[in-house]
C-alpha cells in the first residue's frame, strides 16, 4: 500500500485501535465500533497518502477550555463503568480514557497543521463530540472534540477559527461553547425541527459573539440541491467574510439518503463537493489548514462513501458539480439572517 501511494497528496490522519474500546453496553447501538471499519476503508480507498499523527490523551487543562471542571471529574469517575448516562449516551469501562485520547489526538493534529508542511487532516474519532455540552455528555458524545481543538488553536495564537458542522443533527454543544465568542465562528447545516431541538435560524450568539453563530435549519427530505444552495448563499460567503485561520469540519455523514437516524437525501458526491468548496476558501487566510473530524453517520455504506468523497474533495479537489435549489425557503431565511451580521454576504 505505501508504494501504491507514492506521489499522492499527503493528509494527516488520526486513528488508533483504542477508539474501538468505546463499546455499547448490552449489544447494538448506532454509535458502534464498526463505524471505524467503514471510516478506515474510506481512508484506504481515497487517493491520498495518509501520514499518521501520534495519539495522546488530552490533559485536564486542555479540556477545561471547553468543559466544566465538575464534568471532567465526573467523567474520570466513570472509568471502569458500563452504563447509559441518558437514553442515548453510554460509557463502557474504557470510554472515559478513549474520549480523552480522541480529543488529545485531534490537538496533535492541529499542532501538526500549524507547525508542519501538511495542512489538511482527517480524524477518525470515537466517540463523536459535537453534542457534548460544557457541563456534560449528550447525544452519543462525551467530550466535544472540535470545540476543544478550536480552543487549543486559539491558545496557539490564532485569532479566528471556523467550525462548519454538516452533521444532520445540530451541534448544540459546539454552539454553546462559543455562544459569546467572536474568535470562533460556528456554522451549522442540519435537519430541523429535529434532535436535539436547537439550531433555529435566530440562534446567532450573544454579546461579542452575536452573529458568529450561523444556523441553517433545513426541512426533512433536503438533498444535494438544498445543500448546494446553502453553501452558495450562506456558508461560503460567511466564511470568506470571516477569513478564518483554521477550518474544522464536524463531518457527520448522517444526512446521507441511506442513514437510519434522519430523513435527508444527501449523496456522497455532495459531501465531496462541500469539502472541495471549503478547501477552496482555506487557500487564503487559513493557509489551506482544514480538518475533517468524524461525527455521526450510522449507515456503514454511506459513511464509507461519503467520507471517501469528502477526503478526496478536500485534499485533491476531486468532486462532481451538484445542482442548486435557488428558491429554498430555509436557505433564504438563513441568508437574510446572516446578512444582518455580514454585509458582504451575497
Amino acid at each position: 500500500m505505501p508504494g501504491d501511494r507514492v506521489g499522492l497528496a499527503p493528509a494527516l490522519l488520526v486513528d488508533d485501535p483504542r477508539f474501538e474500546e468505546h463499546v455499547p453496553p448490552g449489544g447494538h447501538h448506532p454509535e458502534r465500533p464498526e463505524r471505524l471499519v467503514a471510516a478506515r476503508e474510506a481512508v484506504a480507498r481515497a487517493r491520498i497518502r495518509p501520514q499518521a499523527v501520534p495519539c495522546r490523551p488530552a490533559t485536564d487543562h486542555e479540556i477545561e477550555r471547553v468543559h466544566e471542571a465538575a464534568y471532567i471529574a465526573e467523567l474520570t469517575r466513570l472509568r471502569g463503568q458500563s452504563r447509559f448516562l441518558d437514553p442515548d449516551t453510554y460509557v463502557s469501562p474504557q470510554s472515559a480514557d478513549v474520549a480523552r485520547l480522541g480529543a488529545g489526538s485531534l490537538l496533535q493534529m492541529v499542532d501538526a497543521m500549524l507547525d508542519g508542511p501538511v495542512k489538511k487532516g482527517v480524524a477518525l474519532l470515537r466517540p463523536p463530540g459535537h453534542h457534548a455540552r460544557p457541563s456534560g455528555a449528550m447525544g452519543f458524545c462525551l467530550l466535544n472534540n472540535v470545540a476543544i481543538a478550536a480552543a487549543h488553536a486559539r491558545s496557539r495564537g490564532l485569532q479566528r477559527v471556523a467550525v462548519v458542522d454538516w452533521d444532520v443533527h445540530h451541534g448544540n454543544g459546539t454552539q454553546e461553547a462559543f455562544w459569546r465568542d467572536p474568535s470562533v465562528l460556528y456554522v451549522s447545516l442540519h435537519q430541523f425541527p429535529f434532535y436535539p431541538g436547537t439550531g433555529a435560524v435566530d440562534e446567532v450568539g450573544e454579546g461579542d459573539g452575536a452573529g458568529h453563530t450561523v444556523n441553517i435549519p433545513l426541512a426533512a427530505g433536503g438533498g444535494d440541491a438544498v445543500y448546494g444552495a446553502a453553501f452558495d448563499q450562506v456558508v461560503l460567503p460567511v466564511l470568506e467574510a470571516y477569513a478564518p485561520e483554521l477550518l474544522l469540519v464536524s463531518a457527520g455523514f448522517d444526512a446521507s439518503a441511506r442513514d437510519p437516524l434522519a430523513q435527508m437525501q444527501v449523496s456522497p458526491a455532495a459531501f465531496g463537493w462541500m469539502a472541495r468548496e471549503l478547501a477552496r476558501v482555506t487557500r487564503g487566510s487559513a493557509k489551506e489548514r482544514m480538518a475533517l473530524v468524524l461525527e455521526g453517520g450510522y449507515d456503514l455504506v454511506s459513511l464509507e462513501a461519503g467520507l471517501r468523497a469528502a477526503i478526496e474533495g478536500m485534499v485533491v479537489g476531486l468532486s462532481t458539480e451538484i445542482d442548486r435549489a435557488p428558491d429554498d425557503i430555509a436557505v433564504r431565511s438563513a441568508a437574510r439572517t446572516a446578512k444582518r451580521w455580514w454585509s458582504n454576504v451575497g
